[in-house]
């Protein structure tokens, strides 16, 4: 197990390069570049104080030179940890992603947490109960969840919940404005009651797909020959259901895990601006309209990583919950 380990973090190198070398691509490829937006339309200037403050920050930048010299620069400094200076923020990228990183992780373990602690025995429920009222009413909430955008939701629970006459949650932000004077449990009350909506609308879309896909991976595991001898051995419908069927249906469980939290990261782009959580999502998509190209870089390789490393937990997985799976086969 450790030399698959191993190998795969090894495989995480070229993979990583090759998520860089992607992004990297499509940054300098899309239209515009931060200089021309920062000097915007150039009223006040003009043409040729224009272009020559044009040209000196090109070349303050890197910017004037050839794209794979650009990109061959850039990854000399990231193998250093270093990923450059915010061109908007004019501060170490590798400090803005410290801040922001840990509220989008926050964020979305929460978020993954919830939805594994309630989609697993509702899935489980529902298949047991089958065609019962409880099976009928969860898939109609499940489907109407999963039909509404987290874009819509989010606008929609600003309008009603956080403005008169109910003003229940704050609209923005992660804490209020003086909220480092609280003492710590009035702190913490704070921080959950700005996460509210936040992780509701990042919770319900998984939420909603995890637990049809627990009922669906159960109801083909109740139907199934072992599970009838099972039964006719004498066993409690408890040890039935989650030592026997329940086990066989966590594999499908465990593949969502390793797709579901980078598309949490990537829906959290979209929550982050609707709240204005300052976390890694609105930082990219700050950074993706101001061109601020390594801040796109710095958040991509980050975001990339730990998607690598959800993959690599998924495997370990595997093999913990299906003794049919071993790290000596693969390797």
């Amino acid at each position: 197990m450790t030399i698959y380990i191993i190998r795969r973090f090894l495989l995480m190198i070229p993979t990583l390069a090759g998520i860089t070398i992607v992004v990297f691509a499509i940054s300098r490829l899309a239209p515009g570049d931060p200089v021309s937006l920062s000097l915007g339309p150039g009223g006040a200037l003009d043409a040729q104080r224009a272009a020559d403050v044009r040209a000196a920050r090109m070349h303050l930048y890197g910017l004037d030179k050839p794209v794979y010299v650009q990109y061959a620069t850039w990854l000399g400094r990231v193998v250093r940890f270093n990923f450059g200076d915010s061109i908007k923020h004019h501060r170490p990228v590798i400090d803005l992603i410290k801040e922001r990183l840990p509220i989008t992780l926050t964020l979305n373990l929460i978020s993954f947490i919830i939805i594994y602690a309630i989609s697993i025995p509702m899935g489980i429920l529902s298949a047991v109960g089958r065609k019962k009222f409880i099976d009928r009413i969860s898939s109609v909430m499940l489907l109407m969840l999963w039909s509404l955008p987290s874009m819509w939701v989010g606008q929609m629970l600003i309008g009603y919940l956080c403005g008169p006459p109910l003003n229940w949650f704050p609209s923005a932000g992660l804490s209020s404005n003086d909220a480092e004077q609280f003492p710590f449990f009035l702190w913490l009350s704070d921080r959950l009651w700005h996460l509210v909506l936040p992780v509701f609308c990042l919770t319900y879309a998984g939420f909603a797909y995890l637990t049809k896909l627990v009922r669906a991976g159960m109801l083909d595991n109740l139907r199934a020959d072992y599970v009838r001898t099972a039964r006719a051995k004498g066993l409690s419908n408890w040890a039935v259901i989650f030592r026997h069927a329940f086990r066989n249906s966590i594999i499908p469980v465990i593949t969502i895990m390793a797709t579901l939290l980078p598309a949490m990261f990537g829906g959290s782009i979209i929550i982050e601006r609707i709240f204005s959580v300052s976390g890694m999502g609105l930082l990219a998509f700050e950074a993706v309209t101001t061109r601020d190209y390594n801040v796109v870089m710095g958040v991509a390789t980050i975001a990339g990583f730990l998607n690598l490393i959800g993959l690599l937990l998924a495997d370990i997985a595997y093999a913990m919950v299906d003794p049919r799976i071993s790290f000596e086969s693969v390797e």
